[in-house]
């Protein structure tokens, strides 16, 4: 069985407009304008238990609006959810046993007491056995290095810090599904690689579901095998990382290094000059024209190295919402 199945799942927000103004207040009272916004358009997916999965998509593409309706914060407009085999907007006290949502600009954890104190607390509402927690906590306060921290106030904690204590407490119940919004937002490249490492090991010991969304494309690489992309609300792709760059980026990179430097502009008649120094330069064509480029160069220039690779994921992902966008 999945762990999560979503059939054409739809969540649209009504606002009224109010046009400005003392008379335009007076006149909203007996008529008003509605705007309806549709966050997420009749989407589908499915997600093994024990998969890794990256969510991916520009602000307000619906990502997070959707991990609230997985996890029963929001109730849908139709379509339907299955989490673990509930319907999450039941809000069923055994499926939120199971579930926990982690999100990186929203804190549970009280800013005045220290983390201990609110994992205490959490223990309780999650009905968590003294032994377990024992040695669930200290395994989690151990890989995330948290011991000398646990017992500081979360208000003298530094962001990434707050972020790792964040994780305990979403952590200490065992969940099966780890819904993680945005957890490196606003780390530095350090915390970042300490939180991925985490989550790695978390994965592997658990085998829990986890469902990532992020802006950086580094934590989505390290982790996920399969990757699911949503703009404006629609589902747009579902697959893997290198079918993605395949499926939305028609070119390649050749990147060579010559014992006798040419021109930039000798390189250009064969593709597109990306980058050039010294002795090096990066060519960029298209997939099917890489073995006539790479032999035509290989046969007029001193060629001492050359190597051949996919543009990175970063760009193709950007380039795909910014030609939405456009």
């Amino acid at each position: 069985m999945n762990a999560i199945e979503v059939e054409q799942l739809r969540k649209t927000y009504v606002s009224h407009k109010k046009a400005p103004g003392v008379w335009g207040g007076i006149r909203s009272l007996f008529s008003r304008e509605k705007n309806e916004v549709e966050a997420v358009k009749d989407i589908s997916f499915s997600i093994g238990q024990g998969e890794m999965v990256g969510f991916l998509g520009p602000n307000g593409a619906g990502k997070t609006t959707t991990l609230k309706m997985l996890s029963g914060i929001l109730f849908p407009t139709s379509g339907t959810a299955r989490v673990l085999g509930y319907t999450p907007s039941d809000r069923k006290p055994s499926m939120l046993r199971k579930i926990s949502l982690v999100m990186g600009n929203k804190m549970q954890l009280w800013w005045d007491l220290p983390a201990m104190d609110s994992f205490l607390v959490l223990k309780e509402l999650y009905e968590v056995e003294d032994s377990a927690f024992k040695k669930r906590s200290e395994f989690l306060i151990e890989t995330l290095s948290l011991a000398d921290k646990v017992n500081t106030q979360v208000r003298k904690l530094s962001l990434g810090e707050r972020m790792k204590c964040e994780l305990v407490a979403a952590l200490l119940h065992s969940p099966q599904i780890v819904f993680l919004d945005e957890p490196t937002i606003g780390l530095d490249v350090v915390s970042q690689k300490r939180i991925r490492d985490f989550l790695k090991e978390l994965h592997r010991e658990d085998n829990c579901t986890i469902l990532l969304t992020s802006h950086y494309m580094q934590d989505v690489e390290e982790l996920c095998e399969r990757v699911i992309v949503i703009d404006r609300g629609a589902l747009i792709y579902e697959g893997t990382l290198d079918s993605l760059t395949r499926q939305f980026s028609p070119m390649r990179r050749l990147q060579f290094t010559f014992g006798e430097c040419p021109a930039a502009e000798a390189l250009a008649k064969y593709g597109k000059v990306v980058e050039s120094d010294e002795c090096s330069a990066v060519v960029e064509v298209e997939r099917d024209k890489v073995p006539a480029v790479a032999a035509a160069i290989l046969t007029r220039f001193a060629v001492e190295d050359v190597s051949i690779g996919d543009v990175d994921i970063e760009e193709v992902v950007r380039d795909l919402f910014t030609q939405r966008g456009a």
